[in-house]
C-alpha cells in the first residue's frame, strides 16, 4: 500500500515542479538518493509532501443529538419526565435481535421531525427498575411520553411507514 502511494505521489509530480529545483551537483545514484537531507533546502525534492495545498476542512455545525442514553434514575427524571417536548423511550437489550433492528429505524423517523421530539434509550438490563415501573414485559417496547405522562405505547418490530406514523401522532397530540 505504501507503495502504491510512493509510486502515484512521483506521478503526479509535474515537470514544471522537477525543473523548479535545480539538480544537485553530485551526479552518482547514490549520493543523489541519499544525501538529500543534507542539500540545502532549496535543492531537496520530496516525493511525499504534497503537490498541493490540501482543501480546507468543512465548517463545524453543532448538531443537536437525535437520541440519548438514560444514564440512571435521576437522569431520565430530568431528561425524559421533565422534558418540554414529547419524548420516545425505547427500551431495549443488547442481546435482542429486533431491538437492533428498531433502533435505527425508531431513531431515523424521530430525526425526520427536526428536534419537534426527542428519544431516550433505555437498556433495561442496566436499568430493570425503569423497566419495572413501566410495565416493561418484552423487548423493544416503545413508550411515548409527553409532560411525564404516558400517551402511548408499542411492543415489537414496525416498519418505516408505521413509525413515521407513530412518532407525527404523539407530536400532534
Amino acid at each position: 500500500m505504501a507503495h502504491r502511494l510512493l509510486v502515484r505521489r512521483i506521478w503526479t509530480v509535474s515537470l514544471k515542479d522537477i525543473r523548479r529545483f535545480p539538480a544537485p551537483a553530485t551526479t552518482t545514484a547514490a549520493s543523489s538518493c541519499f544525501s538529500t537531507s543534507l542539500q540545502p533546502a532549496a535543492t531537496r525534492v520530496s516525493f511525499l509532501a504534497p503537490s498541493r495545498a490540501l482543501p480546507r476542512t468543512l465548517p463545524h455545525t453543532s448538531r443537536r443529538e437525535v437520541s440519548f442514553n438514560v444514564q440512571d434514575h435521576e437522569d431520565f427524571t430530568e431528561r425524559v419526565i421533565n422534558s418540554q417536548l414529547p419524548v420516545l423511550i425505547d427500551f431495549h437489550a443488547q442481546w435482542c435481535g429486533p431491538c437492533k433492528i428498531l433502533g435505527p429505524r425508531l431513531e431515523k423517523a424521530v430525526a425526520k421531525q427536526k428536534g419537534r421530539v426527542a428519544m431516550a434509550k433505555v437498556d433495561i438490563d442496566d436499568h430493570t427498575d425503569l423497566a419495572i415501573e413501566y410495565g416493561v414485559s418484552a423487548v423493544p417496547t416503545v413508550i411515548a411520553m409527553r409532560g411525564g405522562d404516558v400517551v402511548d405505547h408499542f411492543v415489537g418490530i414496525k416498519d418505516d411507514d408505521e413509525l413515521d406514523s407513530f412518532v407525527s401522532k404523539i407530536i400532534g397530540q
